[in-house]
């Protein structure tokens, strides 16, 4: 009697899922292995379910992890199928036991007890030196001390400045936008929080540049009539449209495919 399979006997391999997900995204393995530095053998024996060659189980999840995140997946299934297929998580290490690590505590020092005495010696010879000199010198002392009186100083005085102030600056989103030109679409692209791969085409198709924005980077593109980008980790993207900022909520790792036009930054 055929019992039948389980539901996950029928789910799609991990190599299959991440496979179609990235052609779902509209992305190639080259841009993927380029947004998630992952080389390019790796990335297909993958996503053919061929873990060899990434150099262990440990090495395998992280590249599960980062495959997923950049084609928009949930990476928590992916590593749990993957548990399941090749003997589960790897056991903890055990502690060291509590009486090793009291083992190699260094021993306390005992007091250098000769040292002590000498400083004490020192100590109370120098004070009675000190007191038979403060009895000898002290009527002088007495009368330099009456003779002198207390001293002032005086206060430079005031520099008055009769210089113009300073114009005050124009606020830089300001002047940003003043000079944007208005017949032309223009897109800046800052990555604020993360490295980010991107890409971006003129209206005509042709490539104006496709590669990865390190943290901190800015590009700015400019096109007669239409920009169209694509963000592999859109989350970590600020974007200024015709000099505006456009505010989004996408997600660390998402793939974004956008287009924009002359006038208000609206998604074509």
């Amino acid at each position: 009697m055929s019992i039948g399979n389980s539901p996950e006997d029928d789910r799609p391999s991990i190599g299959r899922s991440l496979q179609q997900a990235r052609i779902a995204a509209g992305l190639t393995v080259d841009e993927v292995s380029s947004s998630t530095r992952v080389r390019i053998p790796i990335v297909h024996a993958i996503e053919q379910d061929d873990f060899s060659r990434c150099g262990g189980d440990v090495y395998a999840r992280g590249h599960i992890r980062t495959l997923a995140r950049a084609v928009g997946l949930d990476p928590a299934p992916l590593v749990e199928q993957f548990d399941a297929e090749h003997g589960g998580r790897p056991a903890p290490t055990p502690a060291a036991p509590l009486f090793e690590a009291e083992r190699i505590r260094p021993e306390p020092r005992r007091p250098n007890w000769t040292a002590a005495m000498v400083a004490a010696i020192v100590a109370v010879v120098g004070f009675v030196g000190f007191t038979m000199f403060s009895g000898n010198s002290s009527g002088d002392k007495t009368k330099t001390q009456v003779a002198e009186g207390p001293t002032t100083t005086k206060a430079p005085a005031p520099q008055h400045t009769t210089g113009k102030p300073a114009d005050p600056k124009p606020d830089p989103s300001d002047s940003a936008i003043a000079a944007v030109p208005k017949d032309k679409v223009t897109v800046k692209l800052t990555a604020a929080d993360d490295m980010s791969w991107i890409s971006a085409k003129s209206h005509t198709g042709k490539t104006l540049f496709a590669g990865n924005l390190k943290k901190g980077d800015s590009k700015t593109f400019t096109d007669d009539k239409r920009l169209d980008l694509i963000l592999g980790n859109a989350g970590a993207i600020q974007l200024f449209v015709n000099g505006k900022e456009v505010q989004n909520e996408f997600e660390p790792g998402q793939v974004e495919r956008l287009s924009y036009t002359k006038g208000d930054p609206v998604t074509g």
